[in-house]
């Protein structure tokens, strides 16, 4: 065990909405995720996501309503819940993202956004 340094892992990367793992457990991965504009409306059916903004803000995308969650704060997503995360044009946003292990980041949609493997960084 050791400890990650985010903003080095950070300036590691410049791919928008491609999560990065920068640790595993053995039921839970982590990943750092550069955002920018609107991602795609999706669930995770196998369990809960717990996003952490860690530079910038977002809004979390809901059916029936948007939460905006801002530098320093989270917003954990339960299971099952459609939601789409976005920024405004022109303002990224990096998220420190933890979710079950085996988790796709598009949840129940495949998108030309998917990644299959992530990159361990």
């Amino acid at each position: 065990m050791k400890a990650i340094d985010l903003a080095q892992k950070l300036s590691r990367f410049t791919k928008q909405w491609h999560p990065h793992l920068v640790a595993q457990g053995d039921s839970l991965q982590v990943f750092l995720s550069k955002i920018e504009g609107e991602f795609i409306m999706h669930a995770h059916e196998n369990g809960d996501e717990l996003f952490i903004v860690l530079e910038g803000a977002m809004e979390m995308r809901f059916k029936d309503r948007v939460v905006p969650v801002k530098e320093g704060q989270i917003i954990l997503v339960p299971r099952g819940v459609e939601h789409c995360p976005r920024t405004a044009p022109g303002k990224p946003a990096h998220l420190l993202v933890v979710e079950p292990l085996g988790t796709t980041h598009t949840g129940n949609v495949e998108h030309e956004r998917t990644v299959k493997e992530y990159e361990r960084i």
